[in-house]
């Protein structure tokens, strides 16, 4: 709860003018911790060791304005998230829109209310606790998306560069910005049963065994039981690609063997990322493949492995798909990046 004592949200109270900060100190003092400035300059150095959750920011102060406070306190990466309220006698429509230009949230005029100042703070401070929990989560999903991967992977970059992949390729197939954003972040989990594969199958430098190759094809199902069923959301999609990542257009996948449009649709998204990815980078049983040689077998398993429309969205894409390539990098230099004639290596994907 916002008003237990030790476990208080913290709001910067910045004014030049003592009545003012008495006001807001009688009205939110029960429900917060409160920080107080009298000018521009005190407010960016609390602002920086403190980290308030919000600040009520006054406009006219003698030397650095408010507004100058607000400007630089978003070009500062520290303190750039923290969310301002501007508290001010400019009442103007164009001192708003200055207000809402420079990055703040809300804008209340003087002479204001204490009860609308305090409906203002706890909205925004709720905003402020959703994203930090939306956040949370979502780091919470790319670390175990990275956990699983390093038992395969020691860079542990397959997960971002094969996200931002199916990010990409999602778009190109008409998904909504929103919607392309929330496979980025569910991709990462496509592998994360393999926790639950033994490192001696992970990492064997050859052909598995059918046994062993029977135990490896396992996780997809593990990785179903760790995410969990959830009716809607982030891990709700991310259940799915886990499950169904290694179906393939025609029937020889696993587990389920689905065919086609039965596969769903993220899952084929984040086959054909993952496949070019994998094929691209060096692996405990392979070296890397030069892009041409991904390029060509992804098109050869149009219609087998690969959805055709999806396909030739990725070829599309290619440009972009090799600056992410470029970007997230493993650094490992390029061993057997010449070594793709003939047959692909066993398990090549």
């Amino acid at each position: 709860m916002e008003s237990m004592k030790g476990n208080r949200r913290t709001i910067l109270l910045v004014d030049d003018e003592p009545t003012n900060l008495q006001i807001l100190r009688h009205t939110l003092q029960d429900d917060y911790r409160l920080l107080f400035a009298k000018d521009g300059l005190k407010a960016l150095d609390i602002a920086g060791a403190e980290s308030p959750d919000l600040i009520l920011l006054d406009i006219m102060m003698p030397g650095m304005s408010g507004y100058e406070a607000c400007r630089r306190l978003k070009r500062n990466a520290a303190t750039a998230p923290i969310p301002v309220i501007f508290v001010t006698a400019l009442s103007e429509a164009a001192d708003e829109q200055t207000g809402f230009d420079l990055g703040a949230v809300d804008y209340i005029t003087k002479p204001f209310s204490p009860l609308i100042v305090k409906a203002r703070v706890r909205t925004h401070l709720s905003l402020v606790q959703a994203e930090t929990l939306r956040r949370t989560r979502l780091q919470i999903v790319q670390c175990l998306g990275m956990a699983a991967e390093y038992k395969d992977n020691e860079t542990g970059m397959h997960v971002i560069r094969m996200s931002h992949y199916a990010r990409v390729l999602a778009l190109a197939a008409g998904y909504s910005a929103e919607a392309a954003e929330d496979l980025l972040h569910a991709a990462p989990m496509h592998d994360v049963g393999k926790i639950g594969i033994p490192d001696a199958i992970l990492q064997k430098p050859g052909k598995l065994t059918p046994a062993e190759w029977a135990t490896m094809q396992g996780h997809t199902e593990i990785g179903g039981k760790i995410i969990g069923k959830h009716a809607d959301g982030l891990l709700a999609m991310a259940r799915v690609i886990a499950l169904n990542h290694h179906e393939k257009w025609d029937g020889s996948g696993y587990p389920n063997g689905y065919t086609g449009e039965d596969i769903p649709h993220v899952a084929r998204i984040v086959a054909i990322a993952d496949v070019f990815d994998a094929l691209t980078s060096v692996r405990p049983y392979k070296p890397a493949w030069t892009v041409e040689a991904a390029i060509e077998l992804i098109r050869s398993e149009s219609g087998r492995h690969f959805d055709p429309d999806l396909v030739e969205r990725f070829i599309g894409c290619l440009p972009e798909i090799l600056k992410i390539k470029e970007r997230w990098t493993d650094h490992e230099g390029a061993p057997g990046e010449d070594a793709n004639a003939g047959a692909p290596p066993a398990r090549a994907y």
